[in-house]
């Protein structure tokens, strides 16, 4: 039911039916599942023929010279992999199988590519929920402050640290972490998931962390969480440094709004006029970023993953796309859209929760 006015003064309100059709939530998801089915298969598409037009050859990487010098075997390979039949076959015969939730097999593991994404993805989980959520709670902090002091030499210093953060690149962060935290202070672990005194936990959710507190081995979670720290150090740093902008930005249209110094007008004190107009205000902008800043954590970060040696899909993607492994690098781009399309969606159902004035369509 809707309530309608008819705009005159002392107009008694009435109601009127709303017309009868699907609710414009579930509308609204099934446009987005077609809109992602597309997506999926675009990608597809696109990555099928930009691996087989890419120089190189599939052979030349996954076999050893002794087997390429063998034409029967370069032949068996090319028949196993179904590298002897035409482009478009080949494209026919993997849809089929995606259909069918079958993503192939790996050319470098021997496994099937899904069971080596539900190994690799919860790894980067591991790294990018924390790293996420860190970056929230201290990019959100410092750029709010930032914006409250606008021009001040809090707001200049903010303003720097994020340019230098923004500036600086993954893999030398990376390297100067390591260097300093486990070479000069010996604070935390080199790299990797776990040391080599302990074994991985039960698996639950293939986060070593998680499995190690729900099994009760807390001396392997804590072992765990040291070897997390470095890397999600440096990601945090990074995301944070992105963050900080576009929180200032977004904080700073708000200040500007009529509502705000009316409320400094009546007398708030500044920490309600922060939580209760300014924090909601300024989120719609600020969810957008880092929505699309977990996205990219949970596509892997190829340089922070293969420095600190961390098995997550960055790593597995390189390797993939080193031995030119078409059913894996099929399988990487498929899940990276996936993220991509969920992410959104998620911010997008958010958007009506921050600010009730949105509405989806």
């Amino acid at each position: 039911m809707t309530t309608v006015h008819d705009g005159e003064p002392g107009a008694v309100a009435t109601t009127a039916s709303r017309p009868r059709g699907a609710h414009p939530l579930l509308t609204f998801l099934a446009k987005r599942v077609a809109i992602t089915a597309g997506l999926l298969l675009g990608v597809t598409v696109v990555t099928f023929g930009l691996v087989n037009v890419v120089p190189g050859d599939p052979v030349t990487a996954n076999l050893s010279d002794q087997a390429l010098n063998d034409p029967a075997a370069v032949a068996a390979f090319r028949e196993k992999w179904g590298l002897d039949q035409p482009l478009w076959a080949q494209y026919v015969h993997y849809l089929g199988n995606l259909l069918h939730g079958d993503l192939g097999v790996s050319q470098q593991t021997g496994r099937a590519v899904l069971d080596d994404l539900l190994h690799y993805v919860p790894a980067t989980l591991e790294l990018a929920i924390p790293s996420m959520v860190l970056a929230l709670l201290i990019g959100t902090g410092i750029g709010m402050l930032a914006a409250v002091r606008n021009g001040r030499l809090t707001d200049q210093l903010v303003r720097i640290g994020a340019l230098l953060g923004l500036s600086t690149p993954p893999f030398w962060l990376s390297l100067v972490v390591l260097y300093v935290f486990f070479y000069q202070l010996g604070l935390a672990p080199s790299g990797g998931r776990l040391s080599t005194d302990f074994s991985p936990p039960p698996t639950v959710t293939g986060m070593y962390t998680v499995d190690a507190a729900l099994a009760g081995q807390w001396d392997v979670a804590w072992d765990a969480a040291q070897h997390l720290s470095l890397p999600v150090l440096v990601l945090t740093s990074l995301t944070v440094a992105m963050l900080v902008r576009f929180v200032r930005s977004a904080m700073l249209e708000v200040l500007q709004q009529d509502y705000i110094r009316a409320a400094y007008a009546k007398g708030l004190p500044t920490r309600v006029v922060l939580r209760r107009h300014l924090l909601r205000a300024g989120l719609v902008p600020v969810v957008t970023v880092s929505g699309l800043a977990f996205a990219s954590l949970l596509s892997g970060t190829v340089l922070v993953e293969s420095i600190f040696g961390w098995p997550g899909v960055g790593q597995y993607a390189y390797r993939s796309a080193t031995a030119l492994d078409l059913p894996s690098i099929l399988g990487v781009s498929l899940f990276v859209a996936l993220v991509y399309t969920v992410v959104n969606l998620t911010v997008d159902l958010l958007y009506g929760l921050i600010d009730p004035r949105i509405r989806l369509s």
